[in-house]
């Protein structure tokens, strides 16, 4: 009797099984991947580690109960730091206890309308205002509570975030609050003698900064590093100067080639400042670390050479360094420009590397928020 192919694979697969019993049977036996509630839903055991993470300042990017990159490094560079095993986040031994409570309440305060208002897209608009402001509520509370809007729709349903006003109580994360009406210009932080020992090290690779005293790791953060032509430059840098409300110098010729011209707008101070609320410059002329008017995508976009971080972290990490200390920067170097050959002169040259952060752009992500804000399930 002849069998044709197909039969004979099918008499042949389930006696090379039986033969190899550890080869699965069934789909019921193989691994499977953790189900996770759908986006923006929070995961409550991972919002709560974010909390623990963030309050330590071993940032986990927004906390929004999700799982991701910096979380996962936030927590194994913690757990680094205290001489505990490093684990995948569904495998974390942390002692949590202190985190009674994930969630908190907030009243929106009549003053709390004056961190919000118009804010232009093009610098030349914003360069004839006194201060840029929030664009809505719904992004003053989002910095406020180190989160995203999606989840501070999500925990409100079916309240409309694109209506918010005074009076109206809102469930947020339970972090320690970024106070924005605590902050005034301060052209030059005070040196601190005991802080000069400190060492900044960032890896651009990576995305991380980190905070040293000795061997120890204090904090560690993540930041948008700059890439291509406009990688954040390699090397031993110091700390020359910190700048709490900075304006900005907004100068195309700048950011795009990195030579100063005559047409530029000199934006004000205020949260969607292009370099948010602090500037740390560093002994690399038109390098420093900063905060950012866009910290939903901290991590996940690239600057114009600067490290950028979100207002809430850049904040509270001025509270924990001085001028004078040691910048420690490694990653890859900027990449040559192509040299271009002028027009009238046909004299080659290369252009240098822009060095200055970018400019404020406009907050697509709350203008896709407010279109959908509805249907948010």
């Amino acid at each position: 009797m002849k069998l044709s192919l197909c039969a004979l694979l099918c008499l042949l697969i389930p006696a090379i099984l039986l033969a190899n019993p550890t080869t699965p049977t069934t789909t019921a036996e193989m691994p499977l991947a953790p189900v996770l509630p759908k986006a923006p839903e929070p995961i409550e055991s991972i919002l709560r580690t974010q909390i623990f993470l963030d309050g330590k300042l071993f940032g986990p990017g927004k906390v929004d109960g999700r799982p991701g990159e910096f979380t996962t490094k936030a927590l194994k560079r913690y757990q680094e730091a205290n001489g505990l095993p490093q684990t995948e986040l569904e495998a974390q031994t942390l002692d949590l206890s202190s985190i009674t409570e994930i969630y908190t309440t907030y009243t929106i305060r009549e003053e709390d309308l004056k961190f919000v208002g118009e804010l232009p897209t093009k610098p030349s608009l914003q360069s004839k205002k006194k201060y840029l402001p929030y664009d809505s509520l719904l992004e003053f509370l989002t910095e406020r509570f180190h989160t995203s809007p999606e989840l501070i729709g999500w925990l409100n349903q079916p309240m409309k975030m694109s209506t918010l006003k005074p009076g109206d109580v809102v469930k947020v994360p339970n972090v320690q609050p970024f106070c924005l009406e605590q902050l005034t210009p301060i052209p030059g932080l005070p040196e601190v003698v005991e802080f000069k020992t400190r060492v900044i090290k960032i890896d651009t690779r990576e995305k991380i900064l980190g905070l040293y005293e000795g061997e120890k790791l204090l904090a560690s953060l993540p930041i948008t590093p700059g890439s291509g032509h406009n990688a954040t430059p390699p090397g031993t840098w110091r700390i020359v100067g910190i700048t709490q409300m900075p304006t900005f110098r907004w100068d195309k010729s700048v950011l795009e080639y990195g030579v100063r011209s005559k047409e530029y707008y000199e934006l004000p101070i205020g949260p969607n400042n292009p370099v948010g609320v602090m500037w740390i410059g560093l002994s690399k002329p038109g390098i420093g670390i900063h905060g950012t008017n866009q910290a939903q995508t901290i991590g996940r976009s690239a600057s114009h050479g600067c490290m950028r971080t979100a207002n809430w972290d850049v904040i509270r990490l001025s509270k924990m360094i001085t001028k004078g200390m040691t910048v420690i920067i490694e990653g890859p170097p900027p990449a040559p420009r192509p040299v271009i050959v002028a027009k009238k002169s046909e004299v080659r040259r290369a252009l240098p590397v822009s060095t200055e952060p970018p400019p404020a752009a406009p907050k697509k992500w709350f203008k896709f928020w407010k279109k959908d804000a509805a249907s948010v399930p």
